[in-house]
């Protein structure tokens, strides 16, 4: 039986389509998981690396923490802090995925704002803006293509992780494969990893549609 019929299979089956187990109802469950992870890890990685690359303070440190960070393995550390904190709920899975997430935020924040032209970074100075104004005036609008990109690569990370947190019972796509895999459902197996691979196509489409709403023309032009 080849992928196609699978797909066949599960998408034809009106029951994937109603109810709890349904795609649209586990589809919220996904890109709930996701935002959340995403909102957090930006809450921490966006100031810091903000912070660091207009003050040109702790690149080392940023770089020894996102290698740390990425090596660590979102399953191995959903596991630890499952038993950690001896519950089973959304605390343990949001931990790993923002973990994975802060990481490409913090560290492209930080180059973004470090490889912005000194050159008008240097004038606004000289015209008397305030440091705070330098950052958000002229560096940030000038780094928004990269720091997006930083953004977009975590949103895509987490999307396609969050299948993990079926595995201490929660919802989200990855039911289908940790259930489909259970019963030998194969059809469940891949039509989940089919929902997956397509919420982070549509991932990278929306950071896409955002760029070009909220990065000037200039600067696209320039990048």
């Amino acid at each position: 039986m080849n992928i196609l019929h699978f797909l066949n299979t599960f998408f034809s089956d009106g029951a994937n389509w109603h109810g709890q187990n349904g795609i649209p109802h586990r589809l919220l469950e996904h890109l709930q998981y996701s935002a959340i992870a995403l909102a957090i890890a930006a809450a921490i990685g966006l100031p810091i690396g903000l912070f660091s690359g207009h003050t040109g303070r702790g690149g080392y440190a940023l770089s020894a923490f996102a290698t740390g960070a990425r090596a660590l393995p979102s399953f191995g550390l959903l596991v630890l802090m499952t038993v950690w904190l001896g519950e089973l709920g959304t605390t343990p899975a949001m931990i790993p995925l923002v973990a994975l997430a802060v990481a490409p935020i913090l560290v492209t924040t930080h180059e973004a704002i470090r490889s912005v032209d000194p050159a008008p970074v240097d004038a606004a100075r000289g015209m008397g803006m305030t440091s705070l104004s330098v950052l958000f005036q002229v560096e940030v609008p000038v780094a928004l293509p990269l720091i997006l990109g930083g953004l977009r690569s975590a949103a895509i990370q987490v999307v396609s992780t969050a299948t993990i947190a079926a595995y201490i019972s929660l919802g989200g796509f990855g039911r289908y494969i940790i259930d489909g895999l259970a019963s030998h459902t194969y059809a469940d197996v891949v039509g989940g990893a089919v929902l997956v691979a397509g919420l982070a196509l549509a991932t990278i489409g929306l950071f896409w549609a955002i760029g070009r709403l909220v990065v000037s023309p200039g600067v696209r032009r320039g990048c």
